[in-house]
């Protein structure tokens, strides 16, 4: 591929999930650095993206509504989008749509693309696939024929990795490439760990080892391992397990750290803004998830200087390295994950030298060695 001109700037609309979850975390993050460098940048969702930075110049949202009509049993919002996608891309001249998750919107962007020609008009859009998109909406028999015609007919398909990319060409009858760029981290929000407000003494007044996990408390993050492999960690150090985020398991995790007898040592924070603020506090971050296909609040942990323990499930493997940054387990094996977590806390050496290594490994995935990956392809579609 020739080298790019990145003195060209260009009109890239994004559409992405509003929510803390990966995707909506990605997408914002990409669009706010696209900002910074010059290039203009059209967010296009159902609500503000939660971390969006509005007053970055160069970067606008725009609110997909429609109005509820009795005919109508669920709101028909991929029609509403795709009126929302083109009407922004004529607006301001849109030269590519850069779209998160297949479903619906992929299908949502192809409509467009399509209305937009029939008035001379080139949209051409990438598509990048996040996980369940693909591992989990895509096998309902529902959607599968919609995403996969979504996907061939995508100008470009990436996706945040190669057990990702495996999973698309098995599930569904794809007949182009996908390239893989993995997810990202900025760094430089990490750089003063030290100098951050961390509340240690809050969450652990007598000098506990703290734990940490965040998602956004769906089933397949398994967080009923973490607090089954948190009692055994507990009866043996003293230690405290902070779990971070909300969703339809917060409630059933909450009863279940009772039935267990550790809820005093267990704090439920909720959903917050910057984890960095609260990953400045951990000393070893756990992911149990039965499937993840990357892994970014891993990523995260270990661009915080925090060893990981986790699963060896879907793309993980790529981000976390055994026996490196932290320690993998087989889905489920809360014994293992629980003598790893042990491990860590019991060997202050030990732990530093892999919260050491997980930051070296977290730099190689920076959002400044990424991005041009996603330039290069957005160049090609506008050239």
């Amino acid at each position: 591929m020739d080298r790019f001109d990145d003195s060209v700037k260009l009109r890239i609309g994004v559409v992405c999930y509003p929510t803390f979850g990966g995707s909506g975390v990605l997408a914002t993050e990409l669009g706010m650095q696209l900002a910074r460098d010059g290039h203009q940048v059209h967010f296009i969702a159902s609500e503000m993206p939660v971390k969006l930075d509005t007053e970055l110049p160069g970067l606008f949202f725009h609110k997909v509504t429609f109005n509820s009509y009795p005919l109508f049993q669920y709101d028909p919002y991929e029609i509403a989008l795709t009126s929302k996608i083109v009407a922004v891309a004529k607006a301001f001249d849109l030269q590519l749509l850069h779209v998160h998750y297949a479903l619906p919107h992929a299908s949502a962007a192809y409509f467009a693309k399509q209305i937009l020609e029939k008035e001379g008009l080139r949209l051409p859009f990438v598509t990048t696939l996040h996980g369940t998109d693909i591992t989990v909406v895509g096998k309902d028999a529902a959607f599968a024929p919609v995403i996969a015609y979504s996907i061939n007919h995508s100008d470009i398909v990436t996706s945040v990795s190669e057990s990702l990319k495996a999973d698309t060409l098995s599930t569904f009858d794809i007949d182009r490439e996908i390239v893989v760029i993995p997810n990202f981290v900025c760094n430089a929000k990490y750089e003063n760990r030290n100098a951050m407000p961390c509340h240690r003494d809050v969450y652990a007044p007598n000098g506990e080892s703290i734990i940490m996990h965040i998602s956004n408390f769906r089933k397949v993050k398994r967080i009923d391992d973490i607090l089954k492999s948190f009692q055994l960690v507990r009866a043996k150090v003293p230690c405290k397990l902070l779990l971070i985020g909300d969703g339809p398991e917060r409630i059933k995790m909450e009863e279940l750290s009772v039935e267990l007898g550790v809820q005093d040592s267990v704090i439920f924070i909720g959903e917050i803004k910057d984890t960095e603020v609260a990953l400045c506090a951990a000393d070893v971050f756990v992911l149990a998830s039965e499937k993840e296909s990357f892994g970014l609040a891993a990523l995260e942990a270990m661009a915080a200087s925090v060893p990981v323990v986790s699963t060896d499930s879907g793309g993980i493997p790529e981000v976390n390295i055994h026996g490196e940054s932290g320690f993998l387990s087989s889905v489920g094996d809360i014994v293992s994950m629980a003598d790893h977590i042990i491990e860590l806390i019991s060997n202050e050496g030990l732990r530093q030298q892999m919260a050491q290594k997980a930051k070296e490994r977290a730099l190689g995935f920076d959002i400044k060695k990424i991005l041009p990956q996603y330039l290069a392809l957005f160049y090609q579609l506008v050239k």
